[in-house]
C-alpha cells in the first residue's frame, strides 16, 4: 500500500485557474488602497483557496459550485491579507487559513444540507446504533443497522453523508449535545490552553476509538486526516470508486460519534 501512496500526485491547479483565483481577488479587492505586502500575500496564498475548495467540494457535495466557493474563500483571502496584525506573532498562514475557511463556511450556512426527515434519520441511527454498541460491545454493521432501520444500506450512507455535512458545517456534531470528530481530527492552532488539555484527552479516546473501527474504514481515516490524501486519491490506493471512499469515510465518521458520545456520557 505504501508504493501506492507515493505514486499518486497532488491535484495541482488547473491551467489558467491561479488566473482566474488572481482576478477574483482583485475584484473583491477593489475600492481599497493595495498596499504591495498585502497584494503579494493574496498572490501567494491564493492556491490555499483552491485546496481548501477542493476538500470541502470532495467532502460534502455542496449544492454551491466551486466557483461559489472559490469566490467566497478568495474574499475571506483578502479580508486576511487587509486584517492581519503581525503584533500578535501568529503566522499569516494560519490567521489566512481561518478566514479562508470561515468565509467557506459562513457561504455554506446559508444552504441547508440536511431535512427535518433526514434529522429524525441520523437521530435514530445514532440512538439505534449506540444501544447496539452498549448490549453488544461492538458496532453494528452498516447492513445490520440499515436492516435495523427498516432502510436500504444506500439510504444509510445518504444519511451518514448528511450527517457529515452536518459536523462540518456546524461544528458541534449531531446538534449541540455531541462531538464532532472530524473537528479533533483536523483540530485549530488557535485553542487555549485549557481547551488544549481537553481536546487532549478527547483525542487519546478518538485514537481508541478509530483503532476499534473495522479495518478498511480505519485505513481512510489515517490516509484521508494523517496522510492528507484526497478521496480520489484514496480511491486509487484501494481500487475502489471515490464515491465508495467517501461512504466508508462517513461511516467511520459516524461510527466515531458514537463512541465518542458513548464515552461523554459516561459509557
Amino acid at each position: 500500500m505504501g508504493a501506492g501512496i507515493k505514486n499518486i500526485s497532488r491535484p495541482r491547479l488547473a491551467k489558467g485557474g491561479e488566473k482566474h483565483l488572481k482576478t477574483v481577488a482583485l475584484r473583491a479587492y477593489s475600492g481599497h488602497q493595495e498596499p504591495v505586502l498585502e497584494n503579494e500575500r493574496i498572490a501567494e496564498f491564493l492556491p490555499m483557496v483552491h485546496k481548501i475548495v477542493q476538500r470541502v467540494v470532495t467532502y460534502l457535495k455542496p449544492p454551491l459550485s466551486f466557483e461559489d466557493l472559490v469566490s467566497a474563500g478568495t474574499i475571506g483571502l483578502v479580508k486576511a491579507a487587509r486584517d492581519f496584525d503581525p503584533s500578535r506573532r501568529a503566522e499569516f498562514k494560519t490567521y489566512a487559513y481561518i478566514k479562508i475557511k470561515g468565509a467557506i463556511l459562513d457561504e455554506l450556512r446559508g444552504w441547508s444540507f440536511v431535512s427535518p426527515d433526514f434529522n429524525k434519520q441520523i437521530q435514530s441511527a445514532l440512538e439505534l446504533s449506540r444501544r447496539i454498541t452498549e448490549r453488544t460491545g461492538a458496532a453494528p454493521t452498516d447492513t445490520e443497522l440499515a436492516e435495523k432501520l427498516g432502510i436500504t444500506v444506500d439510504r444509510l450512507y445518504e444519511t451518514f453523508e448528511k450527517a457529515r455535512a452536518q459536523h462540518f458545517v456546524s461544528i458541534n456534531g449531531f446538534g449541540e449535545d455531541c462531538l464532532a470528530p472530524c473537528a479533533l481530527l483536523a483540530a485549530a492552532d488557535t485553542a487555549t490552553p485549557h481547551e488544549q488539555v481537553e481536546q487532549a484527552e478527547l483525542i487519546d479516546k478518538l485514537i481508541a476509538a478509530i483503532q476499534q473501527l473495522a479495518e478498511r474504514q480505519r485505513q481512510i481515516i489515517i490516509l484521508y486526516y494523517h496522510q492528507d490524501l484526497t478521496m480520489k486519491q484514496i480511491a486509487q490506493v484501494f481500487k475502489i470508486t471515490e464515491s465508495r471512499v467517501s461512504q466508508l469515510h462517513a461511516s467511520a465518521l459516524f461510527n466515531l460519534s458514537v463512541k465518542l458520545r458513548q464515552w461523554e456520557n459516561g459509557g
